[in-house]
């Protein structure tokens, strides 16, 4: 099983990332957090294979919650997740750690595909 953490300040991403990730056979959501403080706390609880990270949240924002991730032993796979194409915050959430990024609205097959890619380790 691939293990997942969801991490976004909107409850209702969450509620949608782990219905379309549940459909999957071979993928289960360990957890949620709405902020990037909570996120790295979860990352050391749960401890995923892969965490979609949400990149513009209160408080603790993503990029910064990314590389305290990144700093941790053996850290799991980030996904910046964001609304927009070519923004300049995925660069610095590449740069701080993640592994890549995935628009919020990606067609969930393809979700669960980026999930299972990360998770090998294959890009």
């Amino acid at each position: 099983m691939i293990t997942v953490l969801l991490v976004d300040d909107e409850a209702m991403v969450c509620a949608h990332l782990r219905t379309i990730l549940g459909a999957a056979d071979d993928v289960v959501v360990v957890g949620e957090a709405h902020d990037g403080a909570a996120g790295v706390e979860a990352v050391v609880r749960y401890r995923p294979h892969v965490v979609l990270m949400d990149l513009r949240m209160p408080g603790v924002d993503g990029l910064a919650a990314i590389e305290r991730i990144a700093a941790l032993r053996s850290p799991p796979v980030v996904v910046a997740l964001t609304t927009f194409d070519a923004d300049e915050y995925v660069l610095r959430a590449l740069r701080a750690g993640a592994a890549g990024s995935l628009l919020k609205s990606t067609p969930p097959e393809d979700l669960v595909k980026l999930v299972r890619s990360r998770r090998t380790g294959t890009r």
